[in-house]
């Protein structure tokens, strides 16, 4: 049994998938709440205070992103870990979900064992603070933002984000564990092209889960986004297997590098969450 004392607080309107996870967490320790509409999970947050919720976007009142909002606008609920649990795929959607400071979001059809991993990282990292992530060891949540809050308050210095393309679509196929493995591969590419073209100065960390960031010079910004597309492009074939090439299955999905730079301006982006939400208009 995991984290038998957390409670677990389920946001979804289809009865069966929410009796289905309500028993299921259950089995493994949790206490679990559970409620159909967006403001009933709200109104949950705020009397019960859960350890995580799982959060559906697609309700039949306010949609899954309002109930992220309120719940982190307010002091009582602002530190609450979320995971949506969505049918929605679309990049954008993803990235309006995690500018919401949510811990993962996960599409439907989901794995159950990944969902409660998920969870189980999720409240680790909450417990521990979140400094580093779990899988990558790149430093994430507080010191990242300690990072930023001194970055974007000066002039010369650029925010390279790097991410991957249709990485939600290569978890369905091959499973959190290949996805884990593929972001370890990346870190460690980043790290060493980190290290070879970065200055002392430099920070290498999340800005998501799935994203990364690098705080480097303009001067150095161009090479370095140019090296990296080098090579994560090159590489991330061999994480493929050959029949599924060959039968298509990730026709217009392959992963593929996606990179983002801003220069920073005192004034212009005051947060991490104008930051990301920044990013975000820019994927539109």
């Amino acid at each position: 049994m995991e984290d038998q004392k957390a409670t677990l607080l389920i946001v979804e309107d289809d009865l069966d998938i929410a009796e289905m996870l309500d028993a299921y967490f259950r089995v493994q320790g949790y206490n679990v709440l559970t409620a159909n509409w967006g403001e009933d999970g709200v109104r949950l947050c705020n009397s019960s205070h859960p350890d995580l919720v799982i959060l559906d976007i697609r309700l039949p009142d306010i949609d899954g992103f309002a109930v992220a909002e309120r719940l982190r606008s307010n002091r009582r609920t602002g530190d609450i870990p979320i995971i949506f649990l969505t049918e929605r795929r679309e990049r954008n959607d993803r990235l309006r979900g995690l500018s919401l400071q949510a811990e993962d979001y996960i599409t439907k059809p989901f794995d159950i064992q990944e969902l409660r991993l998920r969870v189980r990282n999720a409240l680790h990292s909450s417990k521990r603070g979140a400094l580093t992530n779990p899988v990558t060891s790149f430093p994430q949540g507080m010191l990242v933002k300690e990072r930023l809050d001194v970055v974007l308050k000066e002039t010369g210095w650029s925010l390279v984000v790097v991410s991957l393309d249709h990485l939600d679509h290569f978890r369905e196929v091959y499973g959190f564990v290949a996805s884990d493995d593929l972001m370890r591969a990346v870190s460690l590419m980043l790290e060493e092209v980190h290290k070879v073209l970065g200055g002392e100065e430099d920070f290498l960390g999340h800005l998501t889960p799935n994203d990364f960031l690098l705080i480097t010079r303009p001067e150095r910004t161009s090479v370095i986004i140019e090296r990296i597309t080098q090579r994560l492009e090159k590489s991330l074939r061999y994480f493929y297997r050959d029949q599924d090439r060959n039968a298509e299955i990730f026709t217009e999905r392959e992963l593929q590098v996606h990179i983002e730079s801003l220069a920073t301006d005192p004034g212009e982006i005051p947060d991490m969450q104008a930051l990301q939400q920044k990013l975000t208009r820019l994927h539109r």
